[in-house]
């Protein structure tokens, strides 16, 4: 683990669509870096959290050209929502080769970005029931995932908890919140709102912790897109959501801050994953299709073409997992995809006659790249940024892995950091801001350069 590597390993996969010209796309793994746990952001001394001096990495990340920055966005902090966490998006310069696009160092943290409400309140990472007193109540808990910016500068932010769309100024004070479809939110069975509970206590709408990941405008600016981790708790074989393939994406218009679309993306199959490697104990569960397998960022590529992440939920991370087998770029175009906003998949698996899933092509498998090279395999590669244009062609594209904050915790509540040792792969937990044990060190989040053609 904690390996860095600096390579041109050329990554094509057959068949693949284009994605900045009209040829097949040539993805070149240039560099991974792992980004120390130990960094520290510029928030204000008494702004952050006890216990809490430490970066949060890429549950997000998308690329500024108007100011050549990177917008890196954290999430609600460590210890699952059980933690008061001030929530914050930091504005970074990465360094870049110009002709590789490789990471030259450490990116610089500019300024760090707490979001607030229009009294300057702080929204906070704590989950509803302990920062609100109720399940019930939304109020200023936050877990942002998914980041875009506007023309003006303004900072558009959806969360996982709502799932919410916010807009926020370039301060972080709070602007307005979207109109969410109904369809989406988390209810319990007499219809009330319920942000904090899980299957069994919500009947419909997201499924718990798999509101909105990812979050775009497409490139003209007239839309925003955001992404569902993981199909609606109601959906799938059964009416759960566990056993379905079909992810919405949520189409807004800014103008009038109201949804005008849903589409579904098909995810992989459990069944065509587990034929990656056949017949090993690591195997996905019929349960685990729309759960353990699920959407993490999206990016733009025109006004109807997207890039996006699908990946497992295994990897280097705050919970010993098992064997990695799925982590991809495709490429999705919305023409020709019916808009199902008015259409439940509840209690089925398949769809309704005439209904069209968005097209999906492989771009590049992220997974096999990172093995091809040797490095290390994050658990949670949630960022996806489509970076400034090369020397002598080709772009950069940054991927980027959420750390979890290196926190773990019990189901009681403890909270642990995680240290693991670069050679051996070995892991403790130890007390929260203990130092680790000689050789071992806290997990870093990474940093992928990709060199598209």
């Amino acid at each position: 683990m904690l390996r860095r590597l600096s390579c041109a390993c050329t990554l094509v996969l057959a068949g693949s669509m284009p994605v900045f010209s009209a040829q097949a796309a040539d993805w070149s793994l240039s560099d991974v870096v792992p980004i120390s746990a130990h960094s520290v952001d510029r928030t204000a001394p008494g702004k952050q959290a006890a216990n809490i001096n430490r970066l949060g990495f890429f549950s997000d990340l998308k690329y500024d050209a108007s100011t050549g920055t990177w917008f890196a966005l954290s999430d609600r902090g460590p210890g699952g929502g059980v933690i008061g966490y001030s929530t914050r998006v930091q504005q970074m310069l990465v360094p870049l080769h110009p002709i590789s696009g490789a990471v030259l160092g450490k990116p610089l943290v500019l300024r760090t970005i707490l979001f607030t409400d229009r009294n300057g309140n702080p929204f906070n990472g704590l989950n509803p029931t302990l920062l609100n007193g109720s399940p019930n109540v939304l109020g200023n808990s936050f877990d942002p995932e998914g980041i875009a910016v506007g023309r003006n500068g303004h900072l558009f932010v959806s969360d996982e908890y709502g799932p919410s769309l916010y807009e926020f100024d370039r301060r972080g004070r709070f602007v307005r919140a979207f109109d969410i479809p109904a369809n989406l939110r988390p209810v319990q069975a007499d219809g009330q709102s319920n942000y904090t509970d899980g299957r069994g206590t919500i009947v419909n709408g997201r499924q718990d912790n798999r509101g909105f990941e990812g979050l775009t405008f497409n490139t003209s600016r007239t839309r925003l897109y955001a992404v569902l981790q993981d199909p609606l708790v109601n959906e799938g074989d059964k009416g759960d959501g566990r056993r379905s393939r079909w992810v919405r994406i949520v189409e807004f218009d800014p103008a009038s801050g109201t949804s005008t679309a849903q589409y579904l993306y098909p995810l992989e199959t459990v069944d065509v994953l587990n034929a990656i490697d056949p017949g090993t104990a690591d195997d996905f569960k019929a349960t685990d299709q729309g759960r353990s397998i699920g959407l993490s960022a999206i990016e733009a590529v025109s006004d109807h073409e997207f890039l996006v992440i699908e990946r497992d939920n295994r990897g280097v991370g705050v919970e010993e997992t098992a064997t990695p087998i799925h982590k991809r770029i495709y490429r999705i175009d919305l023409r020709g995809a019916t808009d199902v906003q008015h259409v439940s998949l509840a209690g089925r698996s398949d769809l309704p006659a005439g209904v069209v899933p968005v097209s999906k092509q492989p771009e590049v498998d992220v997974l096999a790249a990172l093995r091809s090279a040797g490095a290390d395999v994050p658990e949670k590669l949630e960022g996806l940024a489509i970076g400034p244009r090369l020397l002598f062609g080709g772009r950069v594209v940054l991927v980027g892995s959420d750390n979890d904050y290196s926190v773990t915790q019990t189901g009681a509540g403890e909270q642990f950091d995680v240290c693991v040792n670069a050679d051996n792969s070995a892991r403790q937990q130890v007390p929260l801001d203990t130092a680790c044990p000689a050789g071992m060190d806290l997990i870093p989040g990474y940093l992928l350069s990709f060199k598209v053609r």
